[in-house]
């Protein structure tokens, strides 16, 4: 068995798009409000203690790992709550990324569920996360 001791979390930017980053964040609770206006990519599930702690921070955009979803889609109700608080969020699919590693999320993530306000942004359930973030961020820029 591994020494927890020498578990890292990871926060990494994964990619500066204009005066936007995309941070990574191996556990949503690291979000910090050095990270408002930034999007999250996160491998915490997106249940909703997670959303709880997304909501804290006024973030541009927010992404978490589905976990296989769990009863009532439980592995998602974050999503919702975010809505509420005016904040696109969505969630990837179990199977294209790592649970518990916002990198995986960010660079292997497929997009599997989106709340009201990232559908209204343009993210579309099925598309690569890091193609949709570039696409979108490339078409607020022009």
């Amino acid at each position: 068995m591994s020494d927890l001791a020498d578990l890292t979390m990871v926060r990494e930017v994964v990619a500066h798009l204009g005066e936007r980053n995309v941070v990574a964040l191996d556990t949503i609770a690291h979000v910090a409000p050095q990270d408002e206006g930034q999007i999250i990519a996160t491998g915490s599930h997106g249940g909703l203690s997670s959303g709880e702690y997304a909501a804290r921070v006024a973030l541009a955009a927010v992404f978490f790992n589905d976990a296989g979803r769990g009863k009532d889609d439980a592995g998602i109700a974050g999503l919702a709550l975010l809505d509420e608080a005016g904040i696109p969020a969505g969630a990837v699919a179990h199977e294209s990324a790592v649970i518990g590693v916002g990198g995986e999320t960010y660079h292997h993530g497929v997009i599997s569920a989106l709340n009201a306000r990232a559908e209204a942004a343009g993210y579309r359930i099925g598309e690569p996360l890091k193609a949709a973030i570039a696409r979108l961020e490339k078409g607020a820029s022009c």
